[in-house]
């Protein structure tokens, strides 16, 4: 045969001879490939340094580890050519052995489908993913896409770097979360050659794999959220304020054993129900007294407007809410998912409850769309704002501070004691994390029984009496609603759980939600009861242990209307369909929502700074009464600046401020304030001594940033006058605030130093002290030794764990497509909002975002994370222990692990032994705590507490 018979049968045009390039007795003695290359470099006294790989390839470590592989299995597949070659002539894996200088079972390895399947896993993800680009533009291939199909994550980099040779471009970002402000979603790209950067923030276009997968494994599902089903208004009466509606204003009260309007075992909920299809019901629903009820109607709304208000009238005279032009969800805000009781179906004969995906003909959708449920108002955070502790005694905020300080203390005493250093490292880093958070947030630890509560409306109840099943008769009970002015906002009542309404509408084993009148709602900063909470605290107990300072309402607020003082006296219409607002004769110009969110801000820095001032309680009223003109401007376009002068807002600020008039001065006030700082990149490194990027300005243990590569652009500046072009480099910008950027809490202390700032200042001080101690022994902890031997006994719980962590990676792609679907929603909107001549708030855009991403993580099938997230057995526990999982696939479980299951392995509560952290504990909780409540609190026995309190150890 000639030369091109020989070709044509081989089939490898770019080789000469019956067999590929290097396929002789010794493969590579005259090859120049990249292996070959790194060979007779290392034979030369080459190391593989990333300075030397960089110098030598103009390559990455990781590019280098990944040509390497690439390298390795493409000679591997030449040895694997020349076997299968062998093998088809006739001769026996013994032969071929022999002829290869191999043993037997590598000839064996060599041509099993399964390992030449694993070897060519990576070009042939390359060319499902070029598909994939070239048909959509741009992939997502972040965290989870391995897990997705089902190959390494060493793989899917080979794959990309082979793409890559090609011009595919691979790109990363962040993607703000729209129902987590301040946290970001990691970006990473593979686009078609050509593509910019920037192209990827173009949401929609970045394309998921995940259209294969059943998101529920092959079986029936039914929708997450269904568009409502609504409400004939013949079937709702409206209770006006003339009629007592005023008492119970946001109150829906709902007649008993009607099928499509069933509470099911709740006996109060926060919901949203159509009507007509035009308008919609919000607010607190209970049972109603079946006698208040006319034939015919099922729903009592109660409202503080007057009659002649239509009940679906048009925006501005109207009782209910129109629904929102959304076909996705008509109330502005989010409704909890199906299968957490959000909406129902019901067999219409028959009344009962069914399956959202029962092919029942009599199938209907309830009217009640819950928003939230009996009990959801007990997960409130269990501590106390500053807004709050700043307006009491500083012996209150030294005392609750000083318990937020030790529980950190002997939390990090915890975490030091574990013995796994990969565990303590986990733990390490989250600690350092809460720490940096509790200086920002300047949060205490919470006073004995303090808890939220929903507030629901009883008529028959005293001004001084509130029914509140979860504390005993005649405990003395202070309720605060945030944000709260002042004392005088406070109201301390008695508890009195013999009300029969009370008992009727709210039960006698209610664990979120008590009982007031109008008028206590009313102090409680004007609070309704459409889903209002509350913070209940029991004080001036026996003990004397807590005592919340109480003052009389400001009577300067007693009956301001701010509608009827600042609100227009006449309006026009211009030619262009302009409106204009005129009072007193005078044109003013309406509040925006983003000025709005603005002007509130610093109002009620105002008043916290008035508050830890002593104000006067004239100038006080001033200050509350322009906050209420503040929070109603936008909505119903109020004369705000007339407000601001007629209550010396000027005079205030530099009263209370001096030197300061413009801002907010003290610690509490500045703490979250908003600091600029030049755009970030990925996540920061520890300031610790040796690193090359180490700052001895810097308290060692700090965060140190890197900023992002592109934080630098320029803009063309045009000059009216001239015409002159230049171009003017400005800098990316992102939102941090004054805590996290200062090393010393002292810088955000005002001048005058109130007493107060420097409790708050040391107390943020300690916290960012072992937020770095905590780093600096992350950095200085070993890592877990991996036991291949503990791998094989613990066979079982390893594979159990791996399935676990598979199905929990799994989800990263579908809750990244999510977020980047509904961060695509919400930008649309706003840009809609924005072409119409308004902007969204920040408070529309974060129910847009909560909407949007409900909505898409049923439709990308993503799970919640108490569904997804790993549970250990105590034998999985036990294998990890052992080493039996490597760290780097243990980190993995842990970033995946449920946090009480892992607490609970980790850190057990089984020593008998009080250490010191424990001991200053202890002393910490006994100035607001009673013995008994400090030993159910730490689950130690009295006498123990009484031990320690007395110095025996």
């Amino acid at each position: 045969m000639d030369d091109e018979e020989f070709l044509e049968h081989y089939g490898t045009p770019r080789h000469s001879g019956r067999y590929p390039w290097g396929s002789g007795e010794d493969p590579y003695q005259h090859t120049n490939d990249f292996l070959g290359r790194v060979e007779e470099l290392k034979k030369s006294g080459w190391t593989e340094t990333p300075e030397n790989i960089k110098n030598t390839f103009g390559l990455t470590t990781t590019q280098y580890r990944t040509e390497k592989a690439l390298a390795t299995a493409e000679r591997r597949a030449l040895v694997v050519d020349r076997a299968k070659s062998l093998r088809e002539d006739g001769l026996g894996y013994t032969e071929i052995g022999r002829q290869m200088g191999v043993r037997e079972s590598t000839v064996r390895s060599w041509l099993n489908s399964e390992s030449e399947n694993n070897m060519r896993k990576a070009q042939e993800t390359a060319d499902f993913l070029k598909k994939q680009v070239d048909k959509y533009g741009m992939v997502d291939i972040g965290n989870g896409v391995p897990q997705e199909l089902n190959i390494s994550k060493e793989k899917l980099a080979q794959a990309v770097y082979i793409l890559q040779r090609d011009g595919y471009v691979q790109y990363g970002g962040r993607v703000p979360q729209v129902t987590n402000p301040g946290q970001q979603t990691t970006l990473k790209v593979l686009c078609k050659p050509g593509t910019e950067h920037k192209e990827i923030y173009d949401y929609n276009k970045i394309h998921s794999i995940n259209e294969y997968i059943s998101r529920d494994g092959g079986d029936t599902y039914e929708k997450k959220f269904t568009y409502p089903e609504s409400l004939d208004s013949k079937r709702l009466k409206v209770r006006y304020a003339e009629d007592g509606g005023v008492q119970k204003d946001g109150v829906i009260e709902l007649r008993r054993n009607v099928s499509d309007l069933s509470l099911g075992e709740s006996r109060y909920s926060q919901v949203r129900i159509m009507v007509d299809g035009t308008h919609y019901l919000k607010g607190m629903a209970v049972y109603g007294d079946d006698k208040d009820f006319p034939p015919g109607v099922d729903v009592i709304f109660n409202t503080n407007k007057h009659k002649g208000t239509p009940a679906c009238g048009p925006d501005g005279n109207t009782v209910l809410k129109k629904i929102k032009n959304d076909p996705d969800n008509p109330f502005g805000s989010a409704i909890k998912d199906v299968n957490l009781g959000g909406q129902y179906w019901y067999d219409s004969k028959t009344g009962e409850r069914i399956s959202g995906s029962s092919d029942n003909p009599n199938k209907k959708l309830g009217l009640i769309n819950k928003r939230a449920d009996e009990g959801d108002w007990s997960e409130w955070k269990d501590a106390l704002p500053s807004q709050f502790l700043s307006k009491q005694s500083k012996a209150m905020a030294e005392k609750q501070l000083g318990i937020a300080k030790a529980n950190k203390m002997e939390e990090y005493a915890e975490i030091c004691a574990l013995q796994n250093p990969t565990v303590k490292k986990y733990y390490l880093a989250k600690f350092a994390q809460s720490c940096d958070s509790a200086a920002v947030h300047l949060q205490a630890a919470a006073l004995p029984g303090q808890k939220y509560h929903v507030i629901l409306p009883m008529t028959s109840m005293s001004d001084t009496e509130v029914y509140a099943p979860n504390y005993a008769d005649g405990t003395k009970l202070a309720l605060v609603r945030y944000p709260h002015a002042g004392s005088f906002e406070i109201p301390i009542l008695t508890v009195n759980n013999r009300n029969r309404e009370g008992i009727r509408v709210i039960g006698k084993d209610a664990g979120d939600a008590i009982g007031i009148n109008s008028k206590v709602a009313e102090r409680l900063s004007g609070a309704d009861f459409d889903g209002d909470t509350v913070m209940c605290i029991p004080t001036h107990d026996k003990a004397g242990k807590v005592k919340i300072t109480s003052t009389p309402p400001l009577q300067g607020l007693v009956g301001f209307d701010n509608k009827a003082v600042y609100g227009a006296t006449e309006t026009s219409v211009d030619a262009n369909g302009k409106k204009h607002y005129y009072r007193n004769g005078n044109e003013y110009r309406v509040m925006s929502e983003h000025t709005k969110q603005l002007e509130m801000g610093k109002i009620s820095n105002l008043i916290s700074d008035m508050n830890l001032y002593g104000a006067k309680p004239e100038d006080m009223e001033k200050a509350v009464r322009h906050s209420m003109v503040i929070i109603d401007a936008e909505k119903h376009k109020l004369d705000y600046k007339a407000s601001e002068r007629d209550n010396d807002i000027a005079y205030l600020k530099k009263k209370y401020r001096g030197d300061n008039g413009g801002g907010a001065s003290t610690i509490v006030s500045r703490a979250k304030g908003e600091y600029d700082v030049p755009k970030r990149q990925g996540s920061p490194r520890y300031n610790i001594k040796g690193k090359d990027w180490y700052d001895p300005s810097r308290p060692e243990g700090a965060l140190i940033w890197k900023t992002a590569d592109d934080v630098n652009y320029t803009v063309k500046k045009i000059n009216k006058r001239t015409g002159e072009v230049t171009e003017v480099t400005k800098q990316h910008m992102q939102k941090s605030t004054n805590m996290a950027e200062t090393d010393d809490a002292y810088t955000l202390v005002s001048k005058r130093r109130h007493p107060m700032e420097l409790v708050y200042a040391d107390y943020a001080n300690s916290m960012k002290s072992l937020a770095n101690e905590a780093r600096k022994l992350e950095m200085s902890t070993g890592k877990i030794e991996y036991n291949k031997d503990a791998k094989a006994k613990y066979r079982a719980e390893y594979d159990s764990l791996m399935d676990k962590l598979n199905t929990a990676e799994k989800n990263a792609i579908r809750e990244r497509s999510a977020n980047l679907k509904a961060a695509a929603t919400v930008k649309e909107k706003q840009a809609v909002a924005k072409a119409a001549g308004s902007e969204l708030s920040k408070k529309d855009v974060k129910k847009a975002g909560q909407q949007a991403l409900t909505k898409y993580r049923q439709e990308v099938g993503s799970v919640s994370r108490r569904d997804r997230n790993i549970q250990i057995t105590d034998k999985e526990w036990e294998a990890i222990q052992a080493g039996a999982v490597s760290e780097t696939i243990l980190k993995r479980i842990l970033n995946n692990c449920d946090a009480d299951s892992l607490r609970e392995r980790a850190m057990p509560k089984t020593s008998k032994e009080i250490n010191q952290a424990k001991q200053a504990q202890i002393k910490a909780l006994s100035s607001s705590y009673t013995i008994a409540q400090i030993a159910d609190k730490l689950g130690i026995s009295t006498s123990t507490v009484s031990k320690y309190l007395k110095g025996a150890a």
